[in-house]
């Protein structure tokens, strides 16, 4: 087992992570639009500016197709979608790098070090991808929300008016907890799966104990997804807020916002939007795990 580890070089990572992101992206985005709109709203300025305001996740998705039909739940897809691929070939690159780092003669890591190799991947790639990924989907979202829906006309422009209005910092809006929260999901999401993975390859026969299938992986990375929604949601609605266009006019920095955010709407405000992001989480990690052991798998067997 720990001989088929060292064959898998970082660019099967990065080429693995790539495709199973993309692909992951695709398939959930609709429930991560509808869990961004539930996070919106509440805001003062949210609701100064006339936005739309939602009975729940179906009311959501339900106004959504009614008013600008399916096409209005894949709004902000393209910037997600770059961004996901790019972040889960980030991802997956910087966690088998730094596990290899930390792991044992024997291929072997301790729980303490599988999350923190998970920590520095959520870090890094919610730095360096996420972050503005997040900042364009969720300025186009907002954008939806509004009365008057031509703020935008679409990823490119929405850039554009971002960095002439504020700069290069207007598309990192909110990067502390995009970092925060891409760290979080990642150590949390990692050490489960890797648990939960190694439990159940004992149960595999001798010889076929360096792979799980499709159907275990998809399950298993189900689970982690769960996992990480309950452990990581108070993070991700500061910062859905800190990355909303109006977010300079009421927040001054996300310790302030998750302040807002408990005395102006209580604390369970603070898991707002949990049932779409546990739908898309849920989906999202059997996807992407399993994705991604299929194509380290066939890359593992080829030439590349």
């Amino acid at each position: 087992m720990a001989a088929e580890k060292r064959k898998d070089r970082p660019a099967h990572s990065l080429i693995a992570g790539t495709i199973a992101g993309a692909v992951e992206g695709a398939a959930t985005y609709p429930t991560e639009l509808v869990k961004t709109k539930m996070q919106l709203q509440g805001s003062q300025q949210y609701v100064a500016q006339g936005g739309q305001v939602y009975r729940g996740a179906m009311d959501c998705a339900r106004a959504t197709v009614q008013t600008q039909g399916i096409r209005g739940l894949y709004r902000g897809l393209t910037p997600m979608l770059l961004g996901n691929a790019a972040k889960a070939g980030v991802r997956f690159l910087t966690y088998d790098t730094v596990k290899a780092w930390l792991s044992d003669d024997r291929g072997r890591l301790s729980m303490p070090r599988t999350m923190l190799a998970g920590l520095c991947a959520g870090v890094i790639e919610g730095g360096t991808v996420v972050a503005p990924s997040e900042t364009i989907k969720t300025r186009l979202i907002h954008d939806q929300c509004m009365p008057r829906q031509n703020t935008y006309r679409g990823m490119v422009h929405c850039v554009q008016v971002a960095v002439r209005e504020e700069g290069v910092r207007g598309i990192y809006r909110g990067v502390v907890p995009v970092m925060a929260r891409q760290g979080a999901n990642s150590c949390v999401r990692f050490a489960a799966y890797d648990t939960l993975k190694q439990w159940a390859l004992g149960f595999r026969p001798p010889g076929e104990r360096d792979y799980l299938p499709f159907a275990y992986s998809f399950a298993i990375g189900m689970a982690a997804g769960i996992v990480t929604v309950y452990a990581t949601m108070p993070i991700d609605v500061v910062k859905t807020r800190m990355q909303s266009p109006s977010a300079g006019l009421e927040y001054r920095n996300s310790l302030h916002c998750a302040y807002r955010v408990v005395s102006d709407e209580g604390v369970r405000a603070l898991w707002k939007g949990a049932t779409p992001r546990l739908s898309r989480l849920m989906f999202s990690g059997a996807i992407v795990f399993a994705v991604y052991e299929e194509v380290i798998k066939a890359l593992r067997n080829s030439a590349v």
